[in-house]
């Protein structure tokens, strides 16, 4: 993930093809802190998450209203608008990912190609007023699905396609990182 400098200097390349998609394998934020962002997710446990979540959300409405929302940083590297899309929608992932969690046991989750659902709902297209506001509902519809996992249910475990398992709690450090990680792509 690039980092985002705001140069004020108006519109980037705003075609979303242009990016360059994220093959990373990001789980290992659960065993060290970020470099890029010095998120230290393995510190944050499971009932902290929703508090967590609503911290951090609260700052992407800001984010989307900032003159240059539209503003590609360089090259390749998504806009601020186009990092709260996605952020929006890693939201939405999750809560349905807990809840899947919750209701099943060892479950296997649908894959979700971040850079397939940019280019189909056009992230850099959207109205930059209403994203800010999706994303704080998305993070707080989370953070309750978060808060429903009791005492005994943090442990519950699903996995990806790749194989890589987490418990519900893992599952929330890493969502958390991604929404941290990506407010300090914006400078949030």
């Amino acid at each position: 993930m690039t980092s985002f400098t705001d140069r004020g200097d108006g519109p980037l390349d705003t075609d979303v093809t242009t990016i360059l998609p994220d093959d990373k394998d990001w789980a290992w934020v659960l065993h060290r802190a970020c470099p890029e962002c010095g998120f230290e997710a393995g510190d944050v446990p499971g009932p902290r998450v929703p508090v967590w979540l609503r911290e951090k959300a609260a700052c992407w409405p800001a984010v989307c209203e900032r003159a240059a929302v539209r503003a590609r940083p360089a090259p390749g590297v998504w806009s601020p608008l186009e990092y709260a899309c996605h952020v929006r929608d890693v939201c939405r992932v999750f809560e349905a990912r807990v809840y899947l969690m919750l209701s099943e046991v060892d479950p296997a989750f649908e894959n979700w190609d971040q850079d397939a659902a940019a280019l189909a709902d056009a992230y850099g297209e959207q109205e930059p007023v209403a994203v800010g506001v999706e994303v704080w509902a998305a993070a707080e519809a989370a953070a309750e699905a978060f808060e429903s996992v009791g005492p005994d249910d943090w442990q519950r475990t699903g996995r990806r396609s790749d194989g890589s398992r987490f418990t519900i709690e893992t599952l929330g450090r890493y969502f958390l990182h991604d929404l941290i990680h990506h407010l300090h792509d914006v400078r949030g």
